[in-house]
């Protein structure tokens, strides 16, 4: 029953006895309502005890002067949001003993004249914090019997009238959430009927209001779960056998086959690891968790992920699937991840990736591919091209077929090496695959009439019908099949299939139908349909069988049609189980008859009787080899012959034979032992003679006869004996059939050299003479003379021949681009700039002066700026390449520099003794060997990789080798050994190394990471000389200064040094900082042309330094985290955020603490970090 606004002209069909007196103003229709209620009310409505089930919109609307409406003991579940709407008469309502399980928001909106509220025994769930917000009124509220956990701080700071409230028999969470409410009733002792906690255990039967506030505590991931109670939003309780510590749930090592449903919404972190999960489903699991951000599945059983399984879970950034079963990767696999940082797939079977199956992960920068079956075939050519575009971290995938190409990493092997043969052509077939010449339309696959002479491969497991009909099958092949475990019809009809051996079908357990007429069936195995438990149709009509063994049908426990007519049947004594066996349930309807003996052709193996199956005559070789192909004795001179599957067979034969039937004698021409494809021929026992073919000789045709033993090749010509001939190969400088005809170099018919290179004859080759910007065997190529140009200002360079030419953006000019269009005005055409010497940078000349200086470009430095001292490195594949380092007596190696990426390459030098400095996973990691094993390894405790400028100290001196980071506290290595000093003679490579060097220190754990720096080295010191990169061996996509990176000066201050190049001496100054207007203790300082600058304190800007800094102090609560561990609980952090103009916004004040720190491998230790107590503006940016 509904409770509704129309009532029609039942009231005149009520009964006297349902409605109070005449003049009374209470309606009461207890056990007597219709299903359409009277909408014309008095002040008082009883509708207790009927069947309503909802209350609709604005349900008493037309009645505002309702005061009482008692609506217990129905069966309401739904209440809409304005029901009550006008009531503000209203002072009683009941609505005990229904199936309540929400209260919309605004429900009792206006109802500021309530005084009793009744919701006890209905299901209640959870009360809005403003539930109650105008029950200003309210002196009663029963809440009792319901399933509250939890209320929000400050559910009844409206009901200011309130005097009685039970709360009791209400499963409540007492957790640190629910501490307010100890306190308001220990305020307000109105809670009458007995509250009591049901969770945690530590609280379980205890009385709210005799509890202290200090009970009321959070422990684990307890403050989560109540935390939004105010909005409805009751968590999961942790998963049963997991535990949660925090918003980490643990679920690992518990044996679980499937993911659990209930999963708390705060978790962040999900650790399935060490179970056995197959398959993960798209059914929205991961979209339901928006605060995960970690999930680690490591070493389970997965097989598959279905397309969109992670759609939803947009901030997961580490994605852990190692040590599963996967097979490919697909290209919708990791679709809605996308800040996706770090993903590990290693030690799967992954042989091939879709193309575009990372498309979507556009935060990815560390991957993991390591120990998986890759076929590098042509399917995976693209993944090698965009492994190296990408230039992500993490260990890179090999190939592992075809033989040739075994154990190559796959981004470099070149392109061309990636084949297709014809055993060789399988690609990933991905979740939405459907084999060639077939259609698939949901889990239904259609092949029928696609000439098909084979079960293709690749079906989808989830497949539920498949139609094979119609093709020239010869054989079923179970392994095609296995795998569809949701199988239920499998039409294999008008085919050739010839026999069904044993377990053809084991694992479909679910198939309902088997059609397989209409084949050559001869022979159906004893155990061919084990496993078939819910087939309930099988038709073998219309094939050639037999003889059915006994016990063939016994495991076919759900069959109720079975169809075996047009089979020539012999129905002799060994058949006569069969004839039993269907007279039981009649599940062959009697079209199955007897094809022989003579005796009993024609008749039905239903209605004749068992006891005519009788065994008499001979039963026919041919019917008894249907089955067995051996019966035949088709083995010759005495062979054995064995049973193969498919009715094959292999003859063993007996000493002397040979052949599949073993029809030959072994005599003298047995194995061909003549060569070179030469024919055998007996000549007597024991004896034969090779008939050679043309080029050929020997007892055996095993010799080449030596065709150059009367050659004609010429001029000390090598002749190659073939087979039947010979080749002349002509020594330098000859050509011709027999090299008779020297080649005339340099001549206008023999001149290879291009681009007015001259050509030298040396009689026996040539060589060619280059002329500059031209290199190659023929001068055919142009040195590229932009690779390290030095074009500024966003110019383009243009290559030329042995010159580049930079095409300035905008004003800009110079030879490099490098004068700005102020600086071009600068220079009066009698001015010492006119014949500067400033190399790499800009001439200016200082007011009052005759001379000039040299503003250097970014990365240059020196009087004339003639010094390359900074470099950005802004490719993976960058490196600058100088001499060895010289170890005696020490080495000493500074480098300034500042990144914001995690990990790349600082230095290296060595081979197997060596020096490797690189940054990893924000550290620096540091490998030393001088020989003595096993290598010395260290790293950092400072993280390096914040954009700002660290310093690095590297010293070695004999096996010690010392880090020191930031001037901060010196850390030390000893790599012990017999050998004292490390020897160095290969090329030492600064921001990254080259491939083939590269290869050899990866393979040798000397770096874990190929991938270049990036960012800015502004000053390298070696042995306490600094770097002039501009005597570097090699610079491979670096470019001078350090750009964005640098601290910019205040423009003000930029142009008043510009105002100071170009003005000429004023006459005596009055001082113009009488009056000036610098602000906050800012300095003034005088200028030409009776002007003035204001310098600021550290912090503040602008032309009067009236702008102050914002630097401040941030704090927060979270966690602290580093790689895969994070500190036991979350710590009272801060950071300094803010602008401090031209400098940095850094800490001024800190506190050390000791921390402990778990990690996700079980391990744990402490360590020492720095709190930020106060921030400040710092000149000292590192």
């Amino acid at each position: 029953m509904r409770l509704t606004a129309s009532w029609g002209m039942a009231i005149k069909t009520y009964p006297a006895h349902n409605f109070w007196p005449r003049g009374a103003v209470s309606w009461h229709c207890s056990r007597g309502a219709p299903s359409n209620l009277i909408k014309h009310f008095s002040t008082n409505q009883r509708l207790e005890q009927n069947e309503i089930v909802e209350i609709p919109t604005k349900a008493f609307a037309a009645h505002k002067r309702l005061r009482r409406i008692d609506l217990s003991n129905n069966k309401i579940s739904k209440i809409a949001s304005d029901a009550f709407q006008g009531l503000k008469a209203l002072t009683s309502l009941v609505l005990y003993g229904n199936k309540i399980k929400d209260l919309p928001a605004g429900v009792f909106q206006g109802l500021v004249s309530l005084q009793l509220l009744l919701l006890n025994a209905n299901e209640i769930t959870c009360i809005r914090k403003d539930t109650f917000s105008d029950l200003h009124s309210l002196s009663l509220l029963s809440l009792y019997d319901n399933n509250i956990q939890s209320l929000a701080n400050g559910s009844f700071d409206s009901l200011r009238s309130i005097q009685t409230l039970h709360l009791a028999r209400n499963p409540f969470i007492c957790d640190c959430n629910l501490k307010w409410l100890a306190e308001y009733l220990h305020r307000n002792p109105i809670e009458t009927s007995g509250a009591r906690c049901d969770t945690p255990k530590r609280m379980q039967r205890r009385r709210i209001e005799a509890l202290k506030d200090e009970k009321f505590k959070c422990k684990g991931q307890e403050e989560f779960r109540t935390r939004f109670a105010g909005e409805c939003l009751i968590d999961n309780a942790c998963p049963s056998g997991c535990t949660c510590d925090g918003t980490v749930v643990d679920c690992s090592g518990k044996g679980l086959k499937e993911i659990p449903r209930d999963i708390p919404v705060y978790t962040t972190e999900l650790l399935l690891h060490d179970n056995e999960l197959g398959r993960i489903k798209s059914d929205g699991l991961f979209g339901r968790l928006p605060n995960l951000i970690r999930l680690d599945l490591r070493r389970n059983q997965i097989t598959g992920i279905e397309e969109n399984s992670f759609e939803g879970a947009s901030r997961i950034y580490e994605l852990l699937l190692s040590e599963n079963k996967l097979l490919e990767i697909h290209n919708k696999m990791f679709l809605g991840l996308h800040n996706l940082k770090v993903l590990s797939l290693n030690n799967n079977q992954i042989t091939c990736v879709m193309p575009g199956s990372f498309d979507h992960l556009t935060s990815l920068h560390t991957l993991n591919l390591m120990q998986n079956p890759f076929m590098c075939n042509c399917h995976l050519a693209w993944f090698s091209d965009w492994l190296k575009s990408k230039g992500l971290s993490g260990s890179p995938p090999k190939c592992a077929g075809p033989t040739r190409v075994k154990d190559v990493l796959i981004r470099e092997l070149p392109k061309n090496e990636f084949k297709c043969t014809s055993d060789n052509d399988q690609g990933c077939l991905g979740e939405n695959y459907c084999p060639p010449k077939c259609s698939c339309t949901g889990t239904v696959v259609r092949c029928s009439r696609a000439k098909l002479t084979e079960i293709p491969r690749g079906i989808p497991p989830e497949t539920s019908e498949l139609y094979l009909d119609i093709n020239e099958i010869t054989t079923i092949q179970a392994d095609r099949i296995s795998h569809l475990k949701s199988l239920t019809r499998l039409d294999l009809s008008s085919n050739q299939i010839g026999m069904l051996s044993n377990n053809t079908f084991a694992n479909l357990s679910k198939l309902s139908t088997l059609i397989i007429s209409y084949n050559k069936l001869q022979c159906v195995q004893r155990n061919a349909l084990t496993g078939l438990k819910s087939l309930r149709i099988l038709s073998l009509h219309g094939n050639q069988i037999s003889m059915i063994p006994e016990g063939t049908f016994s495991n076919l426990k759900s069959i109720s049609h079975i169809a075996l007519g047009s089979n020539p049947l012999y129905c002799d004594c060994s058949l006569r189980w069969l004839s039993d066996w269907v007279k039981v349930d009649y599940v062959e309807p009697g079209i199955a008859h007897c094809a022989e003996p003579a005796n009993m052709k024609d008749k039905s193996i239903l209605s004749t009787p068992s006891t005519a199956f009788q065994c008499k005559g001979k039963v026919s070789n041919e019917i008894l080899a249907k089955c067995d192909a051996c019966f035949t004795f088709p083995c010759k001179n005495g062979g054995k012959c064995a049973t193969q599957p498919e009715r094959d067979y292999e003859c063993k034969c007996a000493p002397g034979y040979h052949g599949k039937n073993c029809e030959f004698m072994i005599d003298a021409c047995y194995g061909n032992p003549c060569r070179n494809g030469a024919s055998c021929k007996v000549l007597e026992e024991g004896r034969f003679s090779c008939v050679c073919q043309a080029g050929f000789t020997g007892l055996r045709c095993e010799t080449n006869i030596d065709d150059c033993a009367s050659n004609k090749c010429q001029n000390n010509a090598t002749c190659v004996d073939l087979v039947n001939s010979y080749q002349c190969k002509c020594p330098a400088g000859f050509m011709g059939e027999f090299c008779e005809t020297k080649i005339p170099f340099c001549t206008d018919q023999y001149n290879p050299c291009k681009n007015n290179a001259r050509c030298v004859d040396h009689d026996t080759y040539y060589t060619c003479e280059c002329l500059p910007g031209f290199k190659g065997e023929n001068c055919t190529i142009n040195i590229d003379d932009c690779e390290n140009h030095m074009c500024q200002n966003g110019a383009t360079c243009i290559d030329g021949i042995n010159e580049y030419k930079c095409k300035c953006d905008g004003d800009f000019s110079g030879k490099f681009c490098e004068i700005t269009p102020l600086v071009a005005m600068m220079y009066p055409q009698t001015s010492p700039c006119q014949h500067h010497d400033c190399v790499h940078g800009v001439c200016f000349q200082p007011s009052g002066s005759n001379d000039y200086l040299c503003k250097c470009a970014p990365g240059y430095s020196g009087k004339r700026c003639e010094y390359l001292t900074s470099l950005s490195f802004v490719h993976n594949t960058s490196y600058v390449e100088l001499e060895p380092l010289r170890t005696k007596p020490e080495a000493n190696v500074t480098i300034i520099f500042a990144t914001s990426q995690e990990n790349g390459v600082l230095m290296y030098d060595g081979h197997q003794e060596h020096l490797a400095v690189e940054l990893f996973n924000g550290r620096i990691r540091v490998s030393y060997d001088v020989g003595n094993y096993p290598v010395s390894t260290m790293y950092s405790f400072e993280m390096v990789s914040d954009g700002i400028y660290h310093v690095v100290e590297l010293i070695a001196i004999k096996k010690n080798f010392t880090l020191r980071v930031d001037r901060g506290p010196a850390r030390s290595i000893i790599n012990e050994g017999s050998k004292d000093y490390l020897r160095l003679s290969t090329p030492m490579y600064l921001g990254g190394i080259p491939p083939e060097p590269g290869r050899q220190a990866f393979t040798q754990w000397h770096l874990r990471n190929l991938t270049s720096f990036h960012g800015c080295m502004k000053e390298v010191w070696i042995n306490h000389k600094q770097v002039d990169f501009g005597n570097a061996q090699t610079q491979q996509k670096v470019q001078p200064g350090c750009g964005m990176m640098e601290t910019d000066r205040d423009e003000e201050e930029q142009e008043d040094e510009m105002d100071e190049m170009v003005k000429e001496p004023a006459a005596p100054p009055v001082d113009p900082c009488l009056n000036h207007h610098c602000k906050h203790d800012s300095k003034c300082v005088p200028t030409v042309n009776s002007e003035y600058v204001c310098k600021c304190r550290p912090g503040f800007k602008g032309k009067y330094c009236e702008q102050a800094p914002t630097c401040r102090k941030e704090q927060k609560r979270e966690y602290y985290t580093e790689n895969d561990c994070r500190s036991r609980k979350p710590l009272k952090m801060a950071n300094c955020t803010g602008s401090c103009a031209n400098s940095c916004c850094h800490a001024r004040k800190s506190k050390r603490r000791k921390v402990r720190i778990m990690c996700a491998d079980g391990t744990r230790y402490t360590k020492d970090i720095d709190i930020v107590r106060k921030c400040a503006c710092t000149k000292k940016c590192y």
